[in-house]
Order: structure tokens, then C-alpha cells, then sequence
């Protein structure tokens, strides 16, 4: 899109855990010291905490591709499992093979019997596990109990423990005491400061293949002020920027950029991080407004009923906090006259959405129909997974196959688990699952079955709903899940000769595209004479992929959208551009 324009060679603001764009400000350097630490200790745990969007896998990327030679790392993305479910994940990332009704005992012998050969052989093992404030007590437990297996010398395994905040609040209770005691070392990752932005900003631009300077001061104080230097919404926000200069024409990017660009990501205008100062101060004043009207009920100068203050503290940038009593209104947008637009000409203001009781004449029945909520449209992920598989034609039943992914396999397809944006959604082309943070921060998901416009389908309960994408992505940061057709030589089907079958596979599907995009006979005949190898990177070129020669998920999810029409898109043929 404006990459060519601004002259990089991808795009420099992409929200997927990239190590080599991760800027290590004082804080990051601190997060990986402590990781690369735990690689030399003598087992336990470290934990990791920070913010949604401060850096925390970014930084557990960078350290899996950086540990010494001698180092296994097991990645846990999903935590959300039970005991059991976990054990099996473990023994899966260790390559351990164990059936698939072993009990847990059965589990742990093969897990120690492993650690103790990878120790006879010289070797450290790191059991990583993200999101991990999702953890259960009963898991987290037995966690625990897998640092006892060691040897007369050490412990067998370090595991590493990276979540949000709540993760710190859970260690804190009781009955997890004696693993909070087998921490050796903690760290919470903060947002950067306002004076690192302007290098965080540089390197990134540096990364993608542009040195120069794109954002002008006043535009560099408003993105701080608005994304609170949270890497993650520091990219959004940045991204959409430079989106708003390339459609002006512009090769800089300024404040009020910043502010539509602010808009479009985050809704509404996050509040301001209040200094200690001011906190004491505001209880103060809580306090005697409180005491003062407290006197005023006593002598009965109010009317029978009750007054109540909320006690609410600092907000956090980017955060609203609503009440447990007061019902919350959702909001919509609509917008100005034109008279009263920004430069943009694009600006809207907040109002009450419409009652959701049977709409009368005078009810915006559009906007309605538009309106979104994740606790009214989010479900569980196994829910998700229902209407995925759905849109494959595909019959699903949760309490059949508790592990989707296992399901797919089954079935010919794979999962695929990524962070990106919208444009990394229109590439990709096929229905997703995308993974919601409500305004408790409670996590739900919604399956994005097309997209067309600024609007996206979404499964529901009553079928197939439209909704404006800039509202679902108040709530989605990255995070998708999604399936795609394995070729035949990649099924659990597949035969012992299945490396020949995979080589004459590629090179029929990779005639077919050649006839497709060759500009004459005489490229044709050039791409036909190449090497396989060398045919993949033209291909993959041709599509916007790393063109490394290797046919992965994406080469081959591109393949099957350009040879199969019965595959689900996300986007009409008309529209993929």
C-alpha cells in the first residue's frame, strides 16, 4: 500500500513479535537480561509481567533466538489448558511421544526421563509459557511439582512465566506460596518513555529500509500522549499515520495525522495518567466531599433515596473503568455536519446507542444492525472454532474433540496462529478467529467469516452479522487463529514416498501459476526452466511473501487460493486488491 511510497521494504509498524524490531529501551534490556539469566540459573521460575502490548512476546522471541546452543526452549502459547492437556503439550514440544490417554503420572515420568537424558547429554531445558496469567491454581500447581524432578545438583528444568499484571496478583494468594517462593527472578515491563519514542521511531523506520525523519515533533509529543508509550498501540496508531500522509500525498507525517489516526485505533481519547500527586490529592477531595455529605443526610436536607461517590483512581492510558452497579452505554458514531468536520473531513462524536427494544420509526435501524459489543458477540473459543469449521463445510462438535487443532488434522487442514492487522487479514484471505479483550479486560472471540469495505461478517447465534471493523478493533490486538487445506503430501494420510509426491505436487500447482502470471511466452518459458527452489521465490515474490524458497503455510495458503475457487475467502475476488 504506501510502503513503495515512503520507500521501505516492509512495513516498519507491524504489530507481529518481530525480533528484529524489537527497540530495547532500559526496560527491555532488563526483561531479556533476566531471561538470558534464568538460562545459566539453577531452575525454579521467572516471571515476566507487563501491560497489554508492552513488549512481552517481542522480547521472549528475541531471547528463543538468541539462547546458547546447549538450550531446548518449549513454548506454551495456549495456557488455557487443564493439568493434563498440559503435561501433553509439554511432551509434544519436547518431542516426547506418549499415547494419547496417558494419565498424568505417565506424563510426568516421560517428562523427567527426558530432562535427565538432555542433562546426561550436557543440555538445559526452558519450558516458556505465554499468557500465562490465564493459568488455573490447579495447573499452576502442578507447574510446581515439575521443578521438583532434578538431580543431586540441579533442577531439571527452568520455566518461565510471562502474563499480564494479574499474573503477579495470583503468585500473591496463599495457596500458591510455595511456588512464589521458587521464583528467582521477577520483572514488570513498563511502557517506554516519552524521551525513547523518537529512537523507538527511528529504529523501526530504520528496519523497514528508511532512515529518514517522517514524524515531525508536535506529531511524535501526541502519539506519546495518546498510545501512553505502549509499544503496541504506539504501532497502530503509527501505521494508520502514515496511511493518512501516503492518501495526501504527504512524506511526513504531523499531529493532526497522529489524532485521526488515534481515532480510528482507539475510539476515543485515552486519559491522562495521573501523577502521584494528583492521586493524593483527588483522595482528598474524595474524602471530604464524602464527609460533607454524609453530614448534609444526616440532618435530613435530602430527600428519602441514597447518594453514592465512586472511589475511583488514576486511569490508565487507554483504559476506561466502569462501574459494577451503573449500566454502561454502549456508544456509536455518527457523523458531523460538514460544516463542523476536522481537517480530515471524517470527525464523529459519541452518542447513546439506540434501546435495544424493538426499534421505532425514529431509531437509526442501520446503525443498529452495525452496533457491537464483545459481551454480546464474543463467545468461547471452542464456539469459534463451531462456526470456523462451519464455513468449511465442516461439522464440529466441541464435547466430541475438545482440541480443535487435533480436530483439524483429521480433517486435512492445520492451524495457524499469528499476530497482524487488517491488511495481514485481506493477504492471508480466509475466515479468522480473532481474540478480544472486553472493557474488563475479559477475553472472548469472534469469527470473522468476510470483509468487504470498512465493514466485516461475523458469525452469530443467529447467523451471519455485519459490524464496522473499527469497532471490533477497540478490542483486537493482533492476536487470530484461523485453518487452511493441507496439501495431499502433508496429510496424516500421506505415504512413505510422501517427499517425491511433495516435489511433484509443487511443481504442477507452480505450472499452473506460471501459465497464470507470466507476462509472455517468453517469461513463461524462463520461470519453467527454473529450479523448484528458485520457482517458489519467483511465486512467492509475486504475492508480497519473505521470498526464502521454502514452501511454508503461506506459500502454500496463497497456492490454494489461486487454484482452488472452493476454498473460503475472507475477501471477494473484486475486493483482494
Amino acid at each position: 500500500m504506501y510502503y513503495d511510497f515512503f520507500g521501505f521494504r516492509e512495513p516498519p509498524f507491524s504489530i507481529a513479535p518481530d525480533p528484529r524490531y524489537l527497540y530495547l529501551s532500559e526496560r527491555h534490556k532488563e526483561a531479556l537480561a533476566h531471561l538470558m539469566y534464568g538460562v545459566k540459573g539453577q531452575g525454579g521460575f521467572i516471571v515476566i509481567t507487563g501491560e497489554v502490548g508492552t513488549g512481552k512476546t517481542t522480547v521472549s522471541r528475541c531471547f528463543i533466538e538468541n539462547v546458547p546452543d546447549h538450550v531446548d526452549i518449549a513454548l506454551i502459547l495456549n495456557p488455557k489448558l487443564s493439568s493434563r492437556e498440559l503435561l501433553s503439550s509439554i511432551c509434544d514440544e519436547l518431542g516426547i511421544d506418549h499415547p494419547a490417554d496417558s494419565s498424568i503420572k505417565r506424563m510426568i515420568d516421560l517428562i523427567n526421563a527426558n530432562l535427565l537424558e538432555t542433562h546426561a547429554a550436557g543440555r538445559h531445558t526452558v519450558l516458556m509459557i505465554d499468557e500465562a496469567q490465564n493459568l488455573s491454581a490447579d495447573v499452576l500447581e502442578q507447574l510446581r511439582l515439575l521443578t521438583n524432578l532434578e538431580t543431586s545438583e540441579k533442577k531439571l528444568l527452568q520455566i518461565v512465566l510471562l502474563g499480564q499484571p494479574e499474573l503477579q496478583e495470583m503468585l500473591s494468594q496463599p495457596e500458591l506460596r510455595q511456588l512464589s517462593q521458587r521464583v528467582t527472578a521477577r520483572y514488570h515491563l513498563d511502557a517506554i518513555e516519552r524521551s525513547e519514542l523518537p529512537a523507538y521511531l527511528s529504529y523501526r523506520l530504520s528496519v523497514a529500509g528508511q532512515r529518514a525523519e517522517l514524524f515531525s515533533p508536535g506529531a511524535v509529543k501526541l502519539l506519546f500522549r495518546r498510545s501512553g508509550g505502549v509499544p503496541r498501540l504506539i504501532n497502530l496508531i503509527s501505521d494508520r499515520a502514515l496511511l493518512g500522509a501516503y492518501a495526501e500525498g504527504l512524506h511526513h507525517v504531523d499531529a493532526r495525522h497522529i489524532k485521526a489516526a488515534a481515532k480510528e485505533v482507539l475510539g476515543r481519547t485515552p486519559s491522562r495518567k495521573m501523577k502521584p500527586r494528583e492521586t493524593q490529592n483527588l483522595l482528598i477531595a474524595t474524602v471530604v466531599v464524602s464527609l460533607s455529605v454524609a453530614v448534609v443526610l444526616t440532618v435530613g436536607l435530602f430527600p428519602k433515596g441514597t447518594v453514592s461517590f465512586g472511589d475511583e483512581g488514576p486511569v490508565q492510558a487507554g483504559v476506561v473503568e466502569r462501574s459494577e452497579t451503573a449500566p454502561v452505554v454502549p456508544v456509536v458514531e455518527r457523523e458531523l455536519p460538514s460544516d463542523q468536520n476536522d481537517e480530515s473531513g471524517a470527525a464523529l462524536v459519541a452518542e447513546p446507542e439506540p434501546s435495544r427494544d424493538p426499534p421505532v420509526e425514529e431509531q437509526p435501524v442501520a446503525e443498529q444492525s452495525l452496533a457491537f459489543a464483545v459481551e454480546a458477540n464474543g463467545v468461547a473459543l471452542d464456539n469459534a472454532f463451531q462456526s470456523l469449521f462451519g464455513v468449511w463445510g465442516i461439522n464440529y462438535q466441541p464435547g466430541d474433540n475438545p482440541v480443535a487443532c487435533d480436530f483439524a488434522e483429521t480433517t486435512g487442514l492445520r492451524c495457524l496462529h499469528r499476530q497482524g492487522n487488517w491488511q495481514s487479514l485481506r493477504q492471508i484471505n480466509h475466515p479468522v478467529i480473532l481474540e478480544l479483550r472486553g472493557d474488563e479486560g475479559e477475553q472472548r472471540f469472534v469469527t470473522v467469516i468476510s470483509l468487504a469495505g470498512d465493514k466485516a461478517t461475523i458469525a452469530s447465534a443467529t447467523g451471519p452479522r455485519e459490524v464496522l471493523m473499527s469497532d471490533i478493533e477497540r478490542h483486537w490486538f493482533g492476536d487470530y487463529s484461523l485453518v487452511w487445506r493441507l496439501p495431499p503430501y502433508m496429510r496424516s494420510d500421506a505415504n512413505a514416498g510422501a517427499s517425491a509426491n511433495r516435489e511433484l505436487w509443487l511443481n504442477a500447482q507452480l505450472m499452473q501459476v506460471v501459465r497464470r502470471y507470466a507476462r509472455d511466452a517468453s517469461e513463461r518459458q524462463r520461470l519453467e526452466a527454473l529450479a523448484l527452489d528458485d520457482q517458489i521465490r519467483w511465486y512467492q515474490q509475486e504475492k508480497g511473501l519473505v521470498d526464502d524458497g521454502i514452501a511454508g503455510a503461506m506459500t502454500l495458503i496463497q497456492l490454494s487460493h489461486d487454484l482452488n475457487p472452493n476454498v473460503p475467502h475472507l475477501v471477494a475476488e473484486e475486493d483482494a486488491s
